[in-house]
């Protein structure tokens, strides 16, 4: 079986590309001529089997019709994952106009049976109040960043793909991924425990009364295999994990460090003080800023979903934050990225 695969040189394309190679599959990855493959192993010198390297961008349709020419599964996994950028835009041309693409490739190759499109929990929109499950559309009536809106605006076209045009998608929704890997921002809760033992974030963040899905990155990796194992065509299925707040990270992270744990909450008006002056420090410098003003919007939400069809249907089988911290504390310690 050829599998092609988007976003191959990102936190989760990077993870999902060793354990497609690990389990026998042959992989096909498309990636820019910039990107960075640091993560990627080398490509086989053969060609037949392993890992094959194809250059590439979700957004030029003759360059994914060129990639999926005799490939039977397609995982669309690239995605500009970002709270802000400066030019918004990007946000619509990849994550919308690059599942375009992806799917009109797809209807042009005979040979895909399958496409595994990798969405995000915040296609589904903020839970305040309840745990959701895949039945919930997103309410439309506001949005948090522009990452949030554009991957609603593309879920619907993947949506109308599968409902009504029965195009062979099986769509998935992760959590807040966290685990060992790139520290991208798709990574943020190693990049805040980082901050966290670093000194530069001294408190929790806001009241605590932030909800999330943590979902462990190899989990979701699994997940993504079962779902091209045994998905059914034209569902949707939640990729997550244990709903808690950061606070609660922070405080199971102290435990597994034996440290002691935040004293005080920062609240979030300050923080959003904090992220207007990060944007502008952006604006001169080119660095993304790790905490924006929508990052703080986003925080003012809850977020918490059931992961109990991707149980039932995938074999989908999530461990809980004590267990996943327990693995990313001890890496970032090795990686000399903190110290307890």
């Amino acid at each position: 079986m050829k599998i092609l695969l988007t976003g191959a040189s990102g936190y989760l394309g990077g993870r999902l590309c060793h354990e497609l190679l690990k389990q026998g599959y042959s992989v096909r990855a498309l990636v820019r001529p910039t990107s960075d493959l640091s993560s990627l192993p080398p490509p086989s010198p053969t060609g037949n089997g392993g890992l094959e390297l194809v250059h590439g961008d979700v957004t030029d349709y003759n360059s994914l019709l060129s990639a999926f020419s005799g490939c039977d599964v397609v995982f669309h996994a690239a995605a500009v994952v970002e709270p802000w950028l400066p030019d918004p835009s990007k946000f619509f041309s990849v994550n919308v106009g690059g599942l375009k693409s992806v799917l009109r490739a797809v209807r042009e190759t005979k040979t895909v049976q399958k496409v595994i499109y990798t969405s995000s929990f915040f296609a589904l929109g903020p839970t305040d109040g309840h745990v959701a499950n895949e039945a919930q559309i997103h309410h439309e009536k506001f949005f948090c960043t522009e990452y949030e809106k554009s991957k609603a605006a593309a879920d619907k076209i993947a949506l109308q793909a599968a409902q009504q045009e029965e195009l062979p998608l099986v769509l998935l929704y992760p959590g807040v991924i966290y685990g060992p890997g790139k520290l991208t921002a798709g990574n943020v809760v190693a990049r805040m425990i980082v901050e966290r033992f670093n000194g530069r974030l001294p408190g929790y963040i806001g009241s605590g009364n932030d909800r999330y899905s943590f979902s462990h990155v190899d989990d979701v990796v699994e997940g993504h295999i079962r779902a091209m194992e045994k998905g059914r065509t034209g569902e949707r299925y939640l990729l997550t994990g244990e709903n808690a707040s950061f606070k609660h990270v922070f405080d199971v992270a102290a435990v597994i460090t034996q440290t002691q744990r935040p004293k005080f909450g920062i609240p979030l008006w300050l923080i959003e003080v904090y992220g207007w002056a990060s944007v502008l420090f952006s604006r001169i410098t080119g660095k993304l800023p790790l905490i924006s003003p929508p990052t703080v919007y986003v925080l003012r939400h809850q977020w918490a979903y059931s992961c109990d069809k991707a149980k039932q249907e995938l074999d989908y089988s999530p461990r809980g934050l004590k267990e996943g911290l327990g693995e990313v504390l001890p890496w970032l310690k090795n990686l000399g990225l903190i110290k307890y």
